[in-house]
């Protein structure tokens, strides 16, 4: 008579080989979730920037009445949006920082920038200080 089963040495190759998968899959999981994330700042920025470029076309000047800029700031889930007029009405900066507690880390470990003259901007990514022209979603990536 023969039992049928599986040894203690077979689970035991099966939960290191799950281990080992879930390992390498876990951070690749995480890093794909942060760059969806991210992908919310580059695309509120440009169409923000759009919508001032429109605007200044209509008055001939980014800044309201108030003296804020001219076209409302954007609304997001991952990021707080700011936009500062120049020393001049003729130009601004608009900022996309992230916020505490969405799985970016703290406030402000993720910011963007762009100007009136489409100058894109990264000056902090994953909570470190950085100087790029350009948007970067992922670590390493260069403009």
């Amino acid at each position: 008579m023969r039992n049928n089963g599986f040894t203690l040495i077979e689970l035991m190759v099966v939960v290191a080989i799950i281990g080992i998968v879930t390992a390498i899959a876990l951070p690749i999981y995480s890093s794909y979730l942060v760059r969806g994330k991210l992908a919310e700042a580059s695309t509120d920025l440009a169409n923000f920037r759009v919508q001032m470029e429109q605007y200044y076309q209509d008055n001939r000047s980014y800044a309201a009445a108030g003296g804020g800029c001219g076209v409302a700031n954007p609304t997001g889930k991952y990021f707080t949006y700011t936009c500062a007029i120049g020393t001049t009405t003729d130009s601004y900066t608009a900022t996309a920082t992230s916020n505490a507690n969405t799985g970016l880390g703290n406030s402000g470990d993720y910011t963007y920038t762009v100007d009136s003259s489409n100058n894109q901007s990264t000056t902090k990514f994953a909570g470190s200080a950085v100087t790029y022209s350009c948007w970067i979603t992922k670590s390493g990536d260069s403009c």
